[in-house]
């Protein structure tokens, strides 16, 4: 099945963006119905992130996602595979300079979880040699391509976690920046409890620790979809001020606060299908349903 997905994206690579954006879509619609545990998931953060928000209202949320989600998993056709000019089209970038500006200091780049991260990252490649950490994908043959894919420009270095945190400080050294995801519910190991939309969220405090140790400049990276298969723009913001602080859960509140007001401006992008809210306090029940 994994090699059939595979030729079919490869195939897929050949049509307009426009026509990619809108088969990802419909399937995206189409996935609503057929993954029912991964609706469940959306939902449930949904109505934890948005109590306010009319349930019709969110329910259109979810499907937005699910739309936003599977169209950027169909542009891996054209990420893995179009050439670097249509690359360079496809995804715009603004604040390079704040990036460049840093050169020969370490940086890390804060890249929330939106469905878009991947077009970014490989856009990135473009202009900068990175380094980045990631988790390995169950299916082997796709965690296969998606690093091939993110490593397919400049000389990109790509742990996974399991690598641990080392290598990454010796590429920072070299002046490599950091394309660092810390937005995952990555169990209760290492991590501390902050409000993620007011609910209690397991955060990795890895931002404020990374910074402190490389003595890293910290400048927000966050890539948007586009509508209607205009592409992606990816924006690099300039580097925060006052950042590490002594106070670790403060700067770990501070991460998810900027998160929270980048989601305001484009909820339907963010990872609703992840359970951001595996980890629970001790004693406090679990939100998801077990998996069946």
């Amino acid at each position: 099945m994994t090699r059939l997905v595979i030729g079919l994206l490869w195939l897929i690579h050949f049509l307009p963006s426009r026509v990619i954006a809108a088969i990802g879509s419909a399937t995206g619609s189409l996935l609503y119905w057929l993954i029912p545990e991964r609706r469940e998931v959306t939902r449930v953060n949904l109505a934890k992130c948005y109590p306010a928000m009319e349930a019709a209202e969110r329910e259109a949320l979810a499907r937005a996602h699910f739309r936003a989600i599977s169209r950027a998993f169909f542009d891996h056709a054209l990420l893995w595979w179009a050439p670097r000019d249509r690359i360079e089209r496809l995804v715009r970038i603004d604040g390079l300079e704040h990036l460049r500006a840093l050169d020969g200091t370490p940086v890390i780049l804060l890249v929330p979880h939106f469905v878009g991260l991947d077009a970014g990252a490989i856009r990135l490649a473009c202009e900068a040699n990175c380094t980045a950490m990631y988790a390995r994908q169950k299916n082997s043959r796709f965690d296969e391509f998606l690093q091939r894919g993110r490593a397919r420009f400049g000389d990109q270095r790509i742990y996974s976690r399991q690598d641990g945190i080392r290598p990454i400080f010796a590429r920072m050294r070299e002046g490599r920046p950091l394309y660092y995801l810390p937005d995952q519910d990555y169990g209760p190991r290492d991590a501390i409890f902050v409000p993620f939309f007011g609910v209690p969220a397991a955060t990795i405090p890895g931002l404020s620790r990374i910074a402190r140790v490389a003595r890293a400049k910290v400048l927000p990276c966050v890539t948007r979809m586009l509508p209607r298969g205009a592409g992606y723009a990816l924006r690099i913001e300039p580097p925060w001020d006052n950042f590490p602080t002594d106070d670790l859960a403060a700067d770990t509140r501070r991460m998810n606060a900027y998160i929270e007001q980048c989601i305001a401006d484009m909820p339907e992008q963010y990872n609703w299908m992840h359970r951001r809210f595996k980890t629970r306090p001790a004693g406090e029940a679990g939100f998801y349903r077990e998996s069946r």
